[in-house]
């Protein structure tokens, strides 16, 4: 693999998919925007992002406002459904708001889950606005665990509902906020493999070191989320201070770059500013640029960031 082919676009190694389904470096994260969902999400697809991450979980996300966005970029042309990488999640009960989710919390497990696949499926629905052609079908490319259950067997319990939807309703399973142990066990335990992991990307976790490796591991990968807000300490330090002078990009970015530099990650980009949208994918550009004329300037940059993190191996 040469220096700069960390920025293209991820496999999702899937074999039950007989197509390729490409992953690139950002996703757009939609939670918390509320009222202002549809128009962000519609930017963002005039801005460069061809994959978006929502929820059905209407405590921090607006899963149908998201799809809105969706149809007027897909109606007005701007990108078609097949371009795009949309996941959404199943969300528990201990992670809604009591009074508005998407399923009876009085019900089985296994009929929450069925409940929140079909709202989420009702959602994406884009059959009026796709274009001849393309895909009309409603289908999520990845459905996503929000969080492990509160035990094992109820996490199985979920997982197993989900693959029941693989690959026609749903392409790929992924889980989130999941600790080494529990992707371990639901790796090993589970007939469709996860596809992604959603992870904090932060100190309290040591970054993840070792489900990153794992996930390397398996082909499996990991996104990255609150990766400059919960690392102010990284934003500012020297080595991104560095990468960022010699590149002539924002700090932000060259956080971002860094962290793809790692090798098998996306991240999950949440901006509300178009500039910053822009520049965040002309960073890209211009980082892999600077990989591909001084190879051995960024893997000195992308070695000391290891270090900084505490991985001082690949």
């Amino acid at each position: 693999m040469t220096s700069s082919a960390i920025f293209e676009k991820l496999v999702l190694h899937a074999p039950h998919i007989s197509s390729k389904q490409l992953v690139p470096a950002f996703i757009y994260g939609t939670a918390w925007k509320k009222e202002a969902t549809t128009d962000l999400v519609y930017k963002a697809l005039c801005n460069g992002f061809t994959a978006v991450d929502t929820a059905a979980q209407p405590k921090h996300y607006r899963e149908e406002l998201v799809a809105a966005g969706i149809a007027k970029a897909i109606n007005e042309a701007k990108v078609r459904r097949s371009d795009i990488y949309l996941q959404t999640k199943f969300t528990s009960i201990h992670g809604q708001d009591p009074d508005n989710m998407p399923y009876d919390k009085n019900t089985p497990l296994t009929d929450q889950v069925n409940a929140s696949i079909i709202s989420s499926l009702q959602n994406f629905n884009f059959a009026n606005v796709v274009k001849e052609g393309d895909v009309r079908g409603p289908y999520i490319d990845t459905l996503v665990l929000h969080s492990p259950m509160k035990t094992f067997d109820e996490t199985l319990e979920v997982w197993r509902t989900l693959e029941q939807y693989v690959p026609n309703e749903i392409r790929n399973l992924g889980i989130s906020n999941c600790n080494l142990f529990t992707l371990m066990d639901l790796y090993e335990r589970s007939s469709i493999k996860p596809s992604v992991v959603q992870n904090r990307f932060y100190p309290s976790t040591k970054f993840d070191i070792g489900v990153r490796k794992f996930c390397q591991e398996k082909n499996i990968i990991y996104e990255s989320f609150w990766t400059l807000s919960a690392n102010p300490d990284l934003v500012w330090s020297a080595e991104v201070g560095s990468l960022a002078s010699q590149v002539g990009i924002s700090t932000q970015s060259a956080l971002y770059c860094l962290v793809l530099g790692l090798g098998n990650i996306t991240i999950l980009n949440g901006t509300t500013s178009v500039s910053h949208m822009r520049e965040d994918w002309e960073a890209i550009d211009k980082v892999k640029t600077f990989a591909e004329k001084h190879p051995q300037h960024w893997e000195s940059a992308v070695s000391r960031f290891r270090i900084l993190i505490g991985q001082s191996k690949r």
